[in-house]
Order: structure tokens, then sequence, then C-alpha cells
């Protein structure tokens, strides 16, 4: 069974920042700027690539691939299942963000459609977006979770069983799951919502840590852990939303092992 604690944890983010990954991704308008950022500033290489024309070309360099559905047009959803299908066969790790599943049947038959078409690494989303991958009835707010964290661990564990991937559940307390095996991480602050995008944000460390660890549970829980450790440490220099992003790139950027000693709330 791998080993998940904080030195295991800071080893990942060592290999992050010596190796700078490129991780490559097909995201929405909405989080281009602030994902790419925050993957520069834990020290992986960001690409956002989304025509058609290249994506398969991109994948073959990239060491990660992450899909967020957040903006959805027929021409990303085209260039999205190629490169799905052309990161499979390259065995490169992929990271599915189902974002609004449930909201549309658009989403989430898009969203199916691409597990289906190749099987992610790892699919990391809000409780509501979980529950809407397993139930066809489950619906969310939008791109907002309706339920808890909690509400949604036996539909992960459903998804991961039968797909075989590590489901990554979003909330109060994050929950990774793999099979019959949950992680719980506890860090994070309840400010960290008021930003748009770090939700996708998450997903994007999910794939710079998934591109140095071969261990989809020990990437996905690294990446929740690092996500809450950087927010903790982003909010005690904040005074609202606005400057919390600010912060919190720059808590990824000055990231310590002492950091994550100290703060690491994980129950494995």
């Amino acid at each position: 069974m791998v080993t998940i604690d904080a030195q295991s944890i800071w080893g990942d983010v060592v290999r992050i920042r010596e190796e700078a990954p490129l991780v490559h991704n097909i995201t929405n308008y909405v989080v281009m700027n602030s994902t790419a950022n925050a993957l520069l500033s834990l020290g992986a290489s960001p690409v956002m690539a989304h025509a058609e024309e290249e994506v398969e070309e991109m994948v073959r360099i990239a060491r990660a691939l992450v899909i967020n559905i957040g903006t959805l047009s027929p021409a990303w959803v085209r260039a999205m299942h190629r490169a799905v299908r052309e990161a499979r066969r390259l065995g490169v790790p992929i990271v599915l963000d189902p974002v609004g599943a449930g909201a549309t049947k658009y989403r989430t038959d898009t969203a199916q459609a691409l597990i289906a078409a190749a099987t992610p690494t790892i699919i990391r989303g809000n409780a509501s977006e979980i529950n809407a991958l397993v139930a066809a009835e489950a619906r969310t707010k939008g791109v907002d979770s309706t339920t808890s964290s909690e509400a949604a661990v036996e539909a992960g564990m459903a998804l991961s069983r039968a797909h075989g991937c590590v489901v990554s559940i979003s909330g109060a307390t994050d929950y990774v799951v793999e099979g019959d095996r949950v992680v719980r991480v506890r860090n994070g602050h309840p400010m960290m919502p008021r930003v748009t995008g770090l939700g996708c944000t998450a997903t994007a460390l999910c794939g710079a840590f998934a591109a140095v660890n071969p261990s989809a549970l020990a990437a996905a829980t690294g990446a929740m852990a690092v996500m809450g450790i950087a927010g903790e440490l982003a909010v005690e220099r904040s005074a609202g939303p606005g400057s919390l992003q600010m912060h919190f790139l720059d808590a990824l950027y000055n990231l310590t092992r002492d950091d994550i000693a100290r703060r690491l709330r994980l129950e494995v």
C-alpha cells in the first residue's frame, strides 16, 4: 500500500519544482490565467491548448493532461476527445474536472462520454458533480455543489470501482477515493470557495502531482493537501477574497517542508 504522509507529499513538491513537468490543460475561459499561474507558482510548466489541430501533438510532449469542461463548445469537446484518446494511448495521466455536471444534460453527457472514451486517472469534482456522474437524477446549482462532500463518498467509491480510477471530492473535507480506500484531507478555509476557479486550480494541481507520482491516489491527495495548506497560509495574510487570490499564489511558491509537516491534517 502506497504511503501518503507529509514527507511523501513534500517529496512530490520537490520533484515538481526540479522537473517542471509540462501539464497540458484544456480548460475554461474563466480560469485559464489563474490555473496557469498556480501551476507556475508550484513549479510546473502549464500550457493551455485547445485547438483540434494541435491537441494530440501537445499531449505527446506533456506529462499530464487536464480536462475541464467549464465552458463547453462543440469544437472544444471534439478536441477533448482527441486529446484523451491520445493520452490514453501514450499512458499520459488524465485528470478530468466535470464542472457543472448535473446542471445540464449537455455537461453531464459530455463528462460521461469523455470517461467512456478514455478512463481518467483522476476525476476531481465537488459532491454534486460526482453524484451526477453516477445518478442521472442528481442536480447541481450551476457549477456549485448543493450537498456536502461526505454525502458523495459512496458515489465516489462506485465511480472509482466502475472505471478503475481515483475520485477526488472537494468540500469542507476533501475525500480522495480509490476503490474501497478513502483518504480524508481536512485542510483549507471557508473563504476559499469565494474565489472563482480555486476548484479548477485543485484539478490542475492534480495534474502536476500525477506527472511526478505514478500513484493516482497519492497524487490526488498531495494536490488537495497542498491546495488546502496554501489556502490556509494565504487567508492569514488576506483581508478578503481579492487578496486571497494573490497570497495563494505566493503561498504555493514559498511552500516549505515545515509548512506541510506542521499543517497537514490527513486521515489515511
